[in-house]
Order: structure tokens, then sequence, then C-alpha cells
């Protein structure tokens, strides 16, 4: 079984904002592979499905970023799941808009969601999926940045995004990651 997390901020208030890109990925996922409903698990919110074979449970976490690390912990620890069968999807400030890396194990970035679930899993070892929103040039500014909506010419941009790289996750999951990331370069 894979875990796939989206981190973000619950609430109508954040829903749009570039800090929830996770959330919309996994949408993404479970509108592309018929997911089963949503329930409420683990401090967070739970659906489950299959893609290409592979038993998958997504998470959105409820607890806020910054405490994100405590629902996937309990997720994981609910169905043994060992870290590096989670995949952590996240906006990344330090990559181009709409560029995507997918990695395993690294640092946290600066990123309060990261480091929760640094914490919380006792390992960096999980995977990333890391979705570039880009950077507002100024550290001071990065906080009412990553909590401000995507503007209405982005919005579809990150949202077709979002669909096209939760089509390609039977590779993703498959070990064909870099497969994928070479495809959508090339988009």
């Amino acid at each position: 079984m894979k875990l796939l997390v989206g981190l973000g901020n619950p609430g109508d208030k954040y829903k749009k904002n570039r800090h929830n890109i996770g959330w919309w990925f996994i949408d993404a996922v479970a509108e592309e592979f018929g997911f089963s409903n949503w329930q409420d698990k683990f401090q967070g919110k739970v659906s489950k499905g299959v893609v290409d074979g592979i038993s998958v449970t997504l998470l959105k976490p409820q607890t806020f970023m910054n405490c994100s690390g405590r629902s996937i912990r309990a997720a994981m620890d609910f169905y043994k799941i060992q870290p590096d069968d989670v995949w952590v999807i996240h906006d990344e400030l330090d990559l181009e808009p709409l560029r995507v890396r997918i990695k395993q194990g690294g640092g946290e970035g600066g990123h309060n969601g990261l480091k929760s679930t640094t914490q919380c899993l006792g390992t960096k070892d999980y995977w990333r999926i890391r979705i570039g929103i880009g950077h507002p040039g100024d550290k001071n500014a990065v906080s009412p940045y990553v909590l401000s909506d995507f503007s209405k010419v982005e919005q579809p941009a990150f949202a077709e995004l979002c669909q096209t790289l939760a089509k390609r996750m039977p590779d993703v999951l498959n070990g064909k990651a870099n497969d994928v990331l070479s495809q959508l370069a090339q988009e």
C-alpha cells in the first residue's frame, strides 16, 4: 500500500492558496482513479482506491500545515506503512511555477509541513513530489505569498498540471518518476 499525502491548510479561506497545491493534486488523483468518498480519520480526510493495481490511500491532513506530521504518522501506524511508501505532495518556493520534482529524502527547505513530517516520522526517507510555485523575491514576503490565492490566470494552469500529474501516477508509483519528469518538461 502507498500513502499519498497532500499538504495544505483546512478551511475555505485557504482552498485556493499556493500552500494548498498538495490538496489540489490529491483531489485530482481521487477524481482520476475513482477513489472512495472522503472519510474523517487520522486528524485528516482519507480516501482509498487503486492505481494501476497498487492499493493507495489518499490523505489530506486537517491539522494545518505546521502539524501535518501527526496525521501522517497516525495513518502510517494504522496501515503499517513504511516511510518509503509515503509520498508527500507540497508547494515548493525554490522551483519555478509549474515545475515538478520528485525525489526520496532530502531536506525540508524551510517548509513547515515537511519539518513536521520529518519530526513525526523520525526520518527524511519518504518521497516528495514538489510542485513549484515560485518565490516572491523577498524572504519577508514568503508567508503572505504562500497563504495567498493563485491568481485567476494561474489557477487553470496549476489545476491542469495536477490533472496531468495525477494521470501519470501509475508510472510514478511503479518507479518511472524520471520518465514522467522528462515528459512534463517537454510539455
